[in-house]
């Protein structure tokens, strides 16, 4: 297993050891070894540490220090873990601040939350996240179990003058037996990242497994993902063209994969080029956004200045709307400088009248004939030896009017392009993905190969319980006694509440976050009747700002002032939502399925077609597996004076989720 310290040490070691051995030790094994700020700050944290540790040099001696611990799902490194008796103390020095500024607070928060969520044998460990203000003025300090009482406690601000003290007092706090450092440190790490995180990781250099779990269960990631790999190396050694066909659970990792594949293959050098795109706007505007930000930030580091405008174009050949890729291969009959394309949420591309539609009104080709995904595998089929698409597909998703769904990828294969190979999940014959009788077009065709490997199974979005997804569907195809059952099943790690208060499900989202997890309001985009409660969703909320702002921004998903629709979050994750649910979609008069309307004008009116109330159901589909950690649901109190919020609108969907055992605030 790899060192994931540049420098480990039993204490007693440690306080043998004088500082130049450690010091050359951290240089050694860093990646900024020769930045002079960092030194110093090393020199000053090891003065701190031995000056404390000495006092108690008889009884904390066989604990053991590990100084620039990794933790790779963010992309950081812990400045010092201390394994002291029975507890783990996670240390962040601010070296020369006289204050403890919020944002330090929830860095070492994150970092405690870290190790806690995600290191295996850091599970069940008593953790003590404490801030080190190494001018601040020594004072009081706190020592607070949190409400959720799972052995993290909440962030301590300490000084060099009381940093002894606090550590007492932690052991103090409770008994448990001593940690065993060797067998903590060979603990697995297994993180289950946002996919910003990944996008971040990824993109810094981390490979997929150091970013993703490796249980049994999410295996798979890994396999997918050389299945792809050995399709590219193939099409490339044999002058071959191949589409493959991944498909995945809500929140199993396909995004992740595609960004990995894409990181994985794109060699400037030798032309070999990859992109990741996709028609979710807002994923591409986010992704690109926190790229080019944390590009920023690490050159800021390494003693760099970066201009933001040039990281945000670097980043565009990586990241693209596949609708800016279309339009490129439209100005020009030349085949696009990628070989190696992904496609994000494919069975959203545009079918032919509403790819046609848009090319006739917007682009002026009155001729074109072509669907979006006919036209897209055109663009490759342009190289003249060899090329490679992925297409990400979901099931269940479908929340636009237009999109084709997998169909018509398998029917423009068949119609235009039979000298591709397919390499395709044997998932796509299951419903919710829509490609129907197109699938048996395949059985003729003999470059087909059908890959269990192209299926993603386990949903990773929520790293605290994995039937999340399984439960909403039940809840949503009306299965009561099945939601019942997962509900059971996921409460105790996922907790899933209810109430009619829109200030009382704020309250909680702010209780249940810690250090910088990310909480905010998600609703329905035909939500039109929550402007008496101030969500106004004809007031477009920025995206960027909502998802990569800090809490001090009012534009942030923390300050719960603008809500994001199923569009701003598709593909996305909180740590925690609120989902208030508005009248457009509620349970019918007999209980017996769903009842969907607009609201157009001063009233409510049914949607009748199909396809729409398919789109409707899907948005309430987006919205309920966006958490990562527990959600609550808000279902507003109806008011007898205004007939666009009546009983009848809004109490049906409020007591069938509580009948499913829904616990109400």
């Amino acid at each position: 297993m790899p060192e994931r310290s540049y420098y480990s040490d039993t204490i007693a070691a440690f306080l043998a050891r004088n500082e130049d051995e450690i010091l050359g030790t951290l240089s050694r094994n860093s990646t900024f070894a020769d930045e002079p700020t960092q030194k110093s700050a090393w020199i000053e944290q090891i003065r701190i540490l031995k000056e404390v540790l000495t006092r108690h040099r008889g009884d904390w001696g066989s604990g053991k220090v590990y100084f620039e611990y990794d933790v790779p799902r963010i992309g950081k490194r812990i400045d010092v873990v201390a394994a002291i008796g029975h507890a783990l103390f996670v240390l962040e020095f601010k070296v020369g601040e006289t204050e403890f500024r919020p944002g330090a607070v929830d860095q070492v928060y994150d970092y405690a939350l870290d190790l806690k969520h995600f290191h295996e044998t850091s599970h069940g460990q008593f953790i003590a996240p404490v801030l080190v203000a190494t001018k601040a003025r020594a004072g009081p300090f706190a020592i607070a179990a949190t409400s959720h009482d799972d052995g993290l406690l909440a962030p301590i601000r300490a000084t060099p003058e009381n940093l002894s003290s606090v550590i007492v007092q932690v052991l103090a706090l409770r008994d448990g037996p001593v940690i065993n450092a060797v067998e903590w440190e060979q603990g697995r790490y297994c993180p289950t990242p946002t996919i910003v995180e990944a996008a971040l990781a990824l993109y810094g250099g981390h490979s997929v497994e150091s970013i993703s779990r490796s249980d049994a269960g999410a295996i798979n990631l890994t396999h997918t993902s050389e299945s792809i790999s050995i399709v590219i190396r193939d099409a490339q050694a044999n002058r071959r063209k191949a589409i493959c066909f991944v498909t995945g659970v809500p929140g199993a990792g396909k995004t992740l994969v595609g960004l990995n594949i894409a990181t994985k293959h794109s060699d400037r050098a030798s032309a070999q080029h990859s992109v990741f795109l996709s028609g979710n706007g807002p994923l591409v505007r986010i992704l690109c956004e926190a790229l080019a930000r944390d590009k920023v930030r690490r050159l800021s580091i390494s003693g760099t200045k970066g201009r933001l405008g040039v990281a945000r174009s670097e980043v565009r050949a990586f990241i693209q709307n596949v609708h800016h890729f279309r339009d490129e291969c439209l100005r020009s009959d030349r085949p696009p400088v990628d070989r190696v394309v992904l496609f994000d949420e494919a069975q959203r591309a545009w079918n032919r009248k509403q790819t046609a539609s848009f090319m006739q009104r917007k682009r002026g080709h009155a001729d074109f004939t072509m669907s979006e995904p006919e036209f897209l595998i055109s663009c490759m089929d342009r190289h003249p030896d060899w090329a490679v698409i992925v297409c990400l597909v979901g099931g269940g998703q479908e929340i636009n009017t237009g999109e084709a769904g997998i169909g018509e990828w398998i029917e423009s294969l068949n119609r235009s392009f039979p000298h591709w190979d397919i390499h395709i999940s044997p998932r796509l014959h299951d419903s919710e993905y829509g490609a129907g009788g197109v699938l048996a077009q395949l059985d003729a065709r003999p470059n087909v190969a059908w890959n269990n490997h192209m299926h993603l199974s386990v949903s990773m979005r929520s790293f605290r319980a994995e039937n999340v997804s399984a439960f909403v569907k039940a809840v949503l195809d009306r299965e009561r006694s099945e939601a019942q059952r997962l509900l059971d099943e996921i409460n105790a790690k996922f907790p899933i509440v209810l109430t009619r208060d829109l200030k009382q499900a704020k309250g909680w989202l702010r209780d249940q976050a810690r250090g910088t997890e990310r909480y905010g309001l998600v609703v329905s985009s035909q939500a039109l009747r929550l402007k008496p409660h101030a969500i106004d969703v004809r007031s477009p909320t920025d995206p960027v700002h909502w998802f990569l702002d800090p809490k001090d921004d009012v534009r942030s998903s923390y300050y719960l002032e603008d809500a994001a629709t199923e569009f701003d979050v598709q593909g996305l994750e909180l740590d925690w939502t609120g989902v208030v649910w508005d009248g457009d979609f509620r349970p019918t008069s007999n209980g017996s399925g769903w009842s969907h309307h607009s609201f157009v004008g001063a009233r409510w009116n049914r949607i009748n077609k199909p396809e729409i109330q398919t789109y409707l159901k899907n948005a309430y589909r987006v919205l309920l597996t966006r958490a990562r950690q527990g959600m609550v649901i808000v279902v507003p109190e109806s008011d007898p004076d205004d007939p666009t919020r009546a009983a009848e609108i809004y109490d049906p969907t409020f007591e069938y989720l509580r009948s499913i055992g829904i616990k109400q605030l």
